[in-house]
């Protein structure tokens, strides 16, 4: 981690949401997703605003080798947004212990906000996170 890697870091990203993000493709395997509303779906407005954090701290770390992984998430899904709607995220780092790394989130989709809350992600040496997942594997 570098040193400018430190509570205060902001970063805004955006996004178009289209049918592929929405609550039927979240899994197409179910009958029951697939039979629900066309908007953005909670699922990838989790990994939308967890691609904000990557994005925010990307700059600060010694990439490829150290990355981040998402520990926990904590927001709201306030409002249905509809395909074609961009959405932002504005997300700043309030946090850092060690390798834990803590987020305030927000999401709007240009209409009304949709989403807030708190997002925790750790660093980790990708050589030895890799690792110790090959031996999670089933043989």
């Amino acid at each position: 981690m570098k040193d400018s890697l430190q509570a205060g870091v902001r970063y805004t990203h955006t996004f178009v949401v289209s049918a592929a993000k929405t609550v039927p493709a979240l899994y197409p395997e179910s009958d029951e997703f697939t039979a629900m509303p066309e908007v953005f779906a909670t699922g990838f407005l989790v990994g939308f605003l967890e691609w904000a954090c990557i994005l925010a701290i990307h700059p600060h770390l010694d990439w490829p080798r150290e990355q981040t992984v998402g520990t926990h998430i904590d927001v709201s899904h306030l409002a249905a947004t509809p395909p074609g709607l961009t959405v932002t995220a504005t997300v700043e780092l309030v946090a850092v212990e060690g390798r834990k790394l803590t987020f305030d989130v927000e999401a709007h989709d240009g209409v009304e906000v949709i989403s807030r809350g708190r997002h925790e992600r750790y660093v980790i040496d990708r050589g030895r996170f890799d690792a110790k997942v090959a031996e999670k594997r089933p043989a």
